[in-house]
């Protein structure tokens, strides 16, 4: 797969509402603009710490075996038609901000990247998604830590523009609804479709 059908799926991920975009406008509103870029900020941070890990561990089991690694990638395949398939069927309830207090912007950086850092789920994506678009022959550890770089670098923008966007987003909530399932929809049918032609073009292998 070339670098730019990456950009293209990356981008179409970044900007999908999901519990990031709304755990961050969520503190903008209980804080303002300062609180929301802090723990944009913060939860930037956490996903490079899974990006670390995840550079670390898939380098080392490639390390110990090229088969298991191109399981992991077929595997990995599979997890991204199953999460396009529950971005299809996800329920607008799963989109809702809910509530926080108000905590400060140090503490909001802090939250963010613990929040993120332990987000299972960024984890088992990094594993899945980024392994697809490495090239052969080249440093693996290398081309992980600036896929995910670049992923961890565009959820954070978009969610610096959620945060500047909130008031406006946040007064007007048919609007928002319905550009929120347009743009699930959009990465639902792009993971389901990158996951489903990966996987089929494995098993051609």
């Amino acid at each position: 797969m070339s670098f730019l059908a990456f950009l293209i799926a990356a981008v179409v991920l970044a900007i999908t509402p999901g519990p990031g975009i709304a755990y961050v406008v969520a503190r903008t509103v209980a804080g303002g603009r300062v609180e929301g870029l802090a723990s944009c900020f913060g939860t930037g941070i956490g996903g490079m710490l899974h990006v670390a890990a995840a550079a670390l561990g898939l380098s080392l089991l490639v390390a110990q075996s090229a088969v298991a690694f191109n399981l992991v990638k077929f595997l990995g395949a599979a997890y991204l038609v199953y999460l396009g398939i529950r971005l299809l069927l996800r329920r607008d309830t799963e989109l809702a901000v809910r509530p926080v207090a108000s905590q400060g912007a140090r503490r909001a950086l802090i939250e963010g990247i613990l929040v993120e850092a332990l987000n299972v789920k960024t984890a088992l994506f990094l594993v899945a998604f980024l392994p697809q678009f490495v090239a052969p022959g080249e440093p693996l550890a290398r081309q992980l830590v600036m896929l995910g770089s670049i992923c961890v670098g565009l959820n954070t923008l978009a969610d610096v523009v959620a945060v500047f966007a909130a008031d406006r987003v946040l007064k007007s909530g048919a609007a928002r609804a319905m550009r929120a399932r347009l743009l699930a929809r959009v990465s639902g049918v792009t993971m389901l479709g990158l996951g489903a032609y990966l996987t089929l073009a494995r098993r051609e292998v």
